[in-house]
């Protein structure tokens, strides 16, 4: 894939391909590993290291902000960050800081972050999805329980399944961001930008007055 980056970053660019057709013509680059390398080679920046570093790095003053804010959005917070003294793992942790970062940026993380309980319920709703990462939580599970799978979707194709956590998923969300030199969506610009920003420190002093997050 390092031989042809070439020529498919003037085919991403020029022709801005759709997915499906995308992941016709270069199977190749729908792999973790590949979407990481794909990033460094545009970026020179390594991604989900990167990412989940920078993410726990910024956590507990994250936190500390989300539960200054008041009014429904800090109802919404507080129920995001609750699963977090049930399960005390950092992939939870991570996933209840996104998603309240969502509702922070007064941003609604149902739009990216979609939940199902079984597989065909994913399949069913695929090709309705333009940018999402899904979880199929197992049936009878609690906070406590890891989902069955995690992957990501764009433009109704399924480009990556079988991720360890939704924190991965979004910083290789990231990654295919770049490759395919896709746009932020508009209902979650702020999200992506603090994303882009402040957790992989790409054009990091640009931060807009809605994203700036005092940490």
């Amino acid at each position: 894939m390092a031989k042809t980056f070439a020529y498919r970053r003037q085919e991403v660019v020029r022709d801005k391909p759709m997915m499906a057709e995308f992941k016709i013509r270069w199977p190749g680059l729908f792999t973790v590993a590949e979407v990481e390398a794909e990033f460094v080679r545009i970026t020179t920046a390594p991604l989900v290291s990167k990412f989940l570093a920078q993410l726990d790095q910024h956590t507990a003053q994250l936190i500390k902000v989300f539960e200054k804010k008041g009014g429904s959005a800090g109802m919404k917070i507080r129920k995001m960050l609750a699963p977090i003294t049930q399960d005390e793992t950092v992939e939870k942790r991570r996933e209840c800081t996104l998603r309240a970062l969502c509702v922070y940026l007064n941003e609604d993380p149902n739009i990216l972050f979609k939940e199902y309980l079984d597989t065909d319920a994913v399949e069913r709703e695929l090709q309705h999805i333009i940018l999402g990462i899904y979880s199929i939580n197992v049936e009878g599970g609690d906070a406590t329980t890891s989902p069955a799978d995690v992957g990501i979707v764009i433009e109704g194709v399924e480009v990556l399944h079988d991720l360890r956590d939704i924190a991965s998923a979004s910083a290789l969300m990231m990654g295919f961001i770049y490759a395919l030199n896709l746009s932020y969506p508009k209902e979650l610009k702020a999200f992506f930008e603090v994303l882009q920003k402040v957790f992989l420190q790409l054009d990091a002093s640009r931060l807009s007055s809605k994203m700036f997050i005092q940490t």
